[in-house]
């Protein structure tokens, strides 16, 4: 009978990798479906037509084709950047009692979920959670400490430093009346833990930095390798947090299609509406993508097809894929 539950051991080039992003891109360069955000003007004006992907390995090596330097708005990707520094600031134990690590299985800027769930906010990457988590940064009640404890951590995550889009800032800052509904419902629920209003500004000010899909990788490489950034070689969190926000980022990562996903790639990945999208494979590398268009739940359409044709190519599955290395 064959053996059902054998994984292989396989070993690949890094120059298999480069060969495989490239073959990866020109299959989906093409592709079409979805829109840009055009709920937020500053994201409705980029060029639909940009597409990177990037590949970041524990060596520091960094794989690349297309517009992988391209500086776009990291939106809801920043939120798994804010979960590790409150993880890295308070724990796993007191991020889970003051915020939650549930799904909602509803949209990603959702009010009926607090009321649901009015106990607790859910997760740190929905945008009750995440405001949530602003809250907790520390100092709590010092706006500027607070904001520079947030850039720093996104430097040392992603190696280097992300610039604020200040026209970005100002079109976020213009329209979210759901996200200022969000921080006064969390208030009222006292799943807050700071000036509300601060903490919807720290949040939108998060969401607006700049970011590359190089950067994304080299981010999620740093989960991916335990806290260690491959680039710079510090160790930027506790390893015993991978796993926290792997999980994390594998429950909710595209929101309502978080189990499609799962389903259909086996790699935990976090989507913003900017484009990117940022994913994890523990132990073998980080992988981000970024294509503006996006699908009906705000995940990139290309972003998506890219990571999950190299995963599937690779067979690396969390939940059962092959064991794979990758040489020089």
């Amino acid at each position: 009978m064959p053996n059902y539950n054998h994984r292989y051991e396989k070993t690949i080039t890094s120059n298999d990798l480069k060969n495989l992003v490239n073959e990866a891109h020109a299959q989906v360069k093409d592709l079409k479906g979805g829109k840009n955000a055009n709920y937020i003007p500053f994201l409705d004006k980029i060029d639909s037509n940009l597409f990177g992907i990037s590949v970041c390995l524990p060596s520091g090596e960094v794989i690349e084709a297309g517009d992988t330097n391209y500086v776009f708005g990291i939106e809801s990707v920043s939120k798994v950047y804010t979960a590790i520094l409150v993880l890295r600031q308070y724990g796993a134990q007191a991020v889970l009692d003051k915020i939650g690590a549930d799904a909602t299985g509803l949209p990603f800027n959702s009010i009926m979920a607090i009321l649901l769930e009015n106990d607790h906010p859910s997760t740190p990457l929905v945008n009750a959670g995440a405001i949530s988590a602003d809250s907790m940064v520390k100092p709590v009640g010092n706006s500027e400490a607070k904001w520079k404890a947030i850039t720093d951590n996104m430097r040392e995550l992603s190696g280097s430093d992300l610039k604020l889009l200040d026209e970005l800032y100002k079109s976020e800052s213009e329209t979210n009346f759901n996200n200022r509904s969000i921080a006064w419902l969390l208030k009222n629920f006292n799943r807050i833990y700071d000036d509300p209003d601060m903490s919807l500004d720290l949040y939108t000010r998060q969401c607006s930095m700049g970011v590359t899909a190089k950067q994304l990788s080299i981010a999620a490489c740093t989960i991916a390798n335990n806290g260690l950034n491959p680039v710079t070689k510090q160790q930027v969190f506790d390893p015993s947090l991978s796993p926290k926000i792997t999980s994390l980022i594998a429950t909710v990562g595209f929101y309502e299609h978080t189990g499609d996903w799962l389903y259909t790639s086996g790699v935990p990945a976090k989507s913003g509406v900017g484009g990117g999208v940022l994913g994890v494979v523990p132990g073998l590398f980080g992988i981000a993508a970024f294509a503006p268009p996006l699908d009906e739940a705000g995940n990139s359409v290309k972003a998506q097809a890219a990571i999950k044709y190299i995963a599937q190519k690779l067979n690396v599955n969390v939940f059962g894929g092959d064991h794979v290395e990758v040489i020089n």
